[in-house]
């Protein structure tokens, strides 16, 4: 049986990993909490908080659940304690890029995040956001990146990251560059924030008069069809009008050059500004 010592369990994610651990019988799992809030959280499922000291020397696996802000510091207290030989596993990619995690030689380094429920999932999207959030049955595609160690801890780091996830639709293995590029880059610093303007412009025409719910279901039905069909989802294409008035739109909306997002030296500023505070 694997040793696991899950840091930060009472947090958003932790929570939801220590659902899916508590369901599984081939870890033995200690769950490590230091917030009042995330602690009453896990007293809920009937967990019981370990101490550091109890149960970090011991894990085979540390997860460290761990705000990105804090992850770097708390390392420090964290790794000197494991044992030679076992495996650290991160849950984002910032930390790791930016180097910010205490490095021991002797220990594997794994990354493993969530791609979370595609839009296009058989199931009900709404059901699907809940279960990202609360249940677990809406299935999921994960990325894994071994950042330092062997094909043992890149094995072991994936049997994990599949069982804490689960259900899970598909694993990649990819780099940590390459998982850097997809989040913060690509989800955060483009989708994210593109998405942030669109609901800037539903509150817009929304305070112009348009029914709040007509605009929601027009908004959010074309968004489903634009995607789906720039995705390659569905068979089609947009009508030559919206291609035309895309193409006034883009110069007005998106500084020339935007791509840069996507170049190493820029992903790594990225990362510097979500693991500082």
């Amino acid at each position: 049986m694997t040793n696991v010592a899950l840091v930060g369990a009472g947090g958003k994610m932790g929570c939801r990993l220590t659902d899916n651990f508590l369901k599984s019988t081939d870890y033995e799992v200690k769950y490590l909490e230091i917030s009042e809030n995330g602690m009453q959280l896990l007293a809920q499922r009937g967990v019981t908080v370990s101490s550091p000291e109890s149960s970090i020397h011991q894990a085979d696996v540390v997860i460290l659940a761990l705000p990105d802000v804090a992850i770097g510091a708390l390392s420090e207290s964290i790794i000197p304690q494991m044992k030679p030989g076992a495996l650290v596993l991160t849950l984002d990619p910032a930390a790791p890029l930016d180097g910010v995690i205490a490095h021991r030689d002797d220990l594997g380094y794994v990354i493993a995040h969530p791609c979370h429920p595609s839009v296009f999932n058989w199931e009900p999207t709404q059901e699907a956001f809940r279960d990202f959030y609360g249940g677990i049955s809406a299935r999921q595609s994960i990325v894994v990146a071994l950042m330092h160690g062997t094909e043992e801890h890149y094995s072991l780091g994936e049997k994990v990251a599949q069982d804490m996830y689960a259900p899970i639709l598909e694993t990649h293995r990819i780099t940590l560059e390459q998982m850097a590029i997809l989040e913060p880059a690509m989800v955060e610093t483009l989708a994210q924030t593109c998405m942030e303007v669109v609901k800037e412009g539903f509150d817009r025409i929304v305070d112009l008069g348009v029914p709040e719910a007509a605009a929601r279901d027009f908004v959010l039905g074309h968004l489903r069809i634009q995607i789906a069909v720039l995705f390659k989802e569905v068979n089609g294409t947009f009508s030559d009008a919206a291609y035309k008035i895309s193409k006034r739109a883009r110069p007005i909306l998106f500084k020339e050059g935007w791509e840069r997002i996507f170049e190493m030296d820029d992903i790594r500023q990225q990362v510097r500004d979500i693991t500082q505070k």
